[in-house]
């Protein structure tokens, strides 16, 4: 079964064989079929050579670096194997048509949102006044005539969304913003740390389909980034990312001993980042009785079949239409 694997340790990634080594500045050496592996989150400093990547590349591994302070560095895909110029010159078309785009940028958004309030009505103490201010601007979703007003509606919904955090959290856990570059608390740290899991997640499952990473509707294609994962991110970082957190803090998994402070940062450290990932783990390997599929679908593979959606809709077999959890 495959599976992803962490490196917090510094040292040295190689290829013997068949098989993938990795060798610690103790020399200690660990070992795993390439057949097991997923994919690889690197957290500590190594060394490689195109060897490695040129075998990893062949069985469809993608390795996803992680800097010193644990924010996502960026990633090595291995080449395209599922390539389809069909897919890619609809996919743009929906991109460059401007009623087209903001179809889906909107499906992303409203998506994002019903996964929002889904979240928060999952606690008592979340009123139905409480949640008001969310409900008054999902209407705007829909008449937004632009990205950018689409987007400025967005940035309302999460404000209020972030806003009732406080009535979850525990005291110690004080969150009034979002603040991203640096984090400026641990619930913001913890924000950050998870919305990066999910954002390569995202990115992995995309490399399995046809659709291109680089051509986006929410947010702009960029030279720089994969912007289609940060749009189908969307949908899925307040149906997992967010209720994580939650569930890792009010059961005490993960408390402020977890953290760090670095020049004004807030930062999860090695052991939280630890507790995290393997929560992570679960969480995404979690499993929900697929009501048209008859079977059991991972929360991973939720994330799959949503790209699948995605392309069925551009090449037009069938209209877009953004996963909403009934569970």
């Amino acid at each position: 079964m495959l599976r992803d694997f962490y490196i917090f340790s510094n040292g040295r990634m190689k290829r013997k064989d068949n098989t993938f080594y990795f060798v610690n500045e103790e020399e200690k050496k660990k070992s795993l079929p390439v057949e097991q592996i997923n994919n690889l989150y690197v957290f500590g400093q190594v060394d490689l050579n195109t060897t490695l990547l040129t075998f990893l590349s062949q069985h469809q591994i993608q390795v996803h670096f992680f800097n010193y302070y644990g924010f996502y560095s960026g990633s090595f895909m291995s080449r395209e194997s599922n390539l389809s110029g069909f897919t890619l010159v609809q996919q743009s078309a929906h991109y460059l048509d401007k009623d087209k785009r903001l179809m889906l940028a909107k499906s992303f958004v409203s998506a994002a949102t019903f996964h929002m309030v889904r979240t928060l009505k999952g606690y008592k103490q979340i009123t139905k006044e409480a949640l008001d201010p969310i409900m008054l601007l999902i209407p705007q979703i829909f008449e937004a005539n632009s990205i950018s007003q689409l987007m400025g509606t967005e940035g309302m919904i999460r404000q209020h969304y972030y806003s009732l955090f406080k009535y979850i959290l525990p005291s110690e856990f004080a969150f009034n913003k979002r603040s991203k570059q640096p984090p400026h608390d641990e619930i913001n740290a913890l924000i950050s740390f998870g919305n990066s899991l999910c954002y390569t997640t995202v990115l992995s499952e995309i490399y399995k389909t046809q659709l291109n990473p680089t051509v986006s509707y929410l947010h702009e294609p960029s030279s720089k980034r994969f912007s289609l994962s940060l749009d189908i991110a969307e949908i899925f970082k307040p149906l997992i990312v967010d209720t994580l957190i939650f569930s890792l803090i009010n059961k005490k998994m993960i408390n402020l001993k977890h953290f760090e402070t670095i020049d004004e940062m807030v930062l999860l450290n090695e052991q939280g980042r630890r507790k995290f990932l393997q929560a992570w783990d679960e969480k995404i390997g979690q499993t929900v009785m697929h009501r048209r599929l008859k079977r059991k679908v991972s929360y991973r593979y939720f994330i799959r079949l949503e790209c699948y959606k995605l392309i069925k809709h551009v090449i037009g077999d069938e209209m877009y239409k953004p996963l909403r959890a009934w569970w």
